[in-house]
């Protein structure tokens, strides 16, 4: 079964009482904590998606906004979903909850009304106070002494080995970049951004046909030959 976040009273908090078994929240009250989505509340973005602060219950979510599908498959959004739902480590993000619902509008073409399906994807997780990495580590400003860095790059260390070794197939995150490290009020590091990451079974090698991720952060291997495996 899957762990039910609970609040300090030891009682079932709100948001636990909504989101369905399955992890699944309605649009509404995603709409309803970020205020429709305001641009006040947004607090990131990507080329996947917008992601915005909330309150609820007592507790700040992050709510990832995925941007309409525009012709693209939902393979970012199910990978993010299927790696996380079960995942519990101090330096992996929680994820709280998802949403998937299509809605049917008017929308104007040629001239016309036209009635159009609409699909919102969101994801919820844990909301960092403290933003990502990259924004603490710019040229123009560091503001990290070394107590802090090295809690950092140990946290980072122990995030990655549980996704590589403590699941049944390990996960690859394949774009691991300071972006995707987010850091909680106490400057805790936690991995995030698991959208394009690769389950594969500890003695296979997995090949991709399709590169996707950041220059620069990508292992060689994966570069050169699309090779996914625990050792290439």
């Amino acid at each position: 079964m899957l762990k039910r976040p609970f609040s300090a009273s030891g009682k079932r908090s709100e948001m636990s009482r909504l989101v369905g078994e399955d992890m699944g929240i309605k649009l509404e009250l995603l709409e309803t904590i970020t205020e429709k989505f305001s641009e006040a509340l947004k607090v990131g973005g990507g080329g996947y998606g917008n992601v915005y602060r909330g309150v609820f219950d007592g507790q700040e979510v992050a709510v990832k906004k995925l941007h309409p599908l525009h012709g693209l498959d939902d393979k970012e959004f199910d990978n993010e979903f299927r790696n996380l739902r079960e995942i519990r480590h101090p330096n992996v993000v929680r994820l709280l909850g998802y949403c998937y619902e299509s809605r049917h509008k008017f929308v104007k073409h040629n001239g016309d009304l036209v009635r159009a399906q609409e699909i919102e994807r969101a994801l919820c997780f844990e909301y960092m106070q403290c933003g990502s990495l990259d924004k603490h580590i710019s040229d123009e400003s560091c503001d990290l002494d070394w107590p802090t860095c090295y809690k950092i790059i140990k946290g980072i260390c122990e995030g990655l080995n549980h996704l590589h070794t403590a699941q049944e197939r390990p996960i690859y995150h394949l774009d691991l970049k300071p972006a995707n490290i987010l850091l909680d009020k106490d400057m805790t590091a936690k991995i995030g951004d698991l959208g394009l990451s690769k389950l594969v079974a500890s003695s296979e090698t997995h090949k991709t046909e399709v590169l996707k991720g950041t220059q620069g952060y990508m292992p060689p291997e994966y570069i050169n030959d699309r090779a996914v495996s625990k050792i290439v």
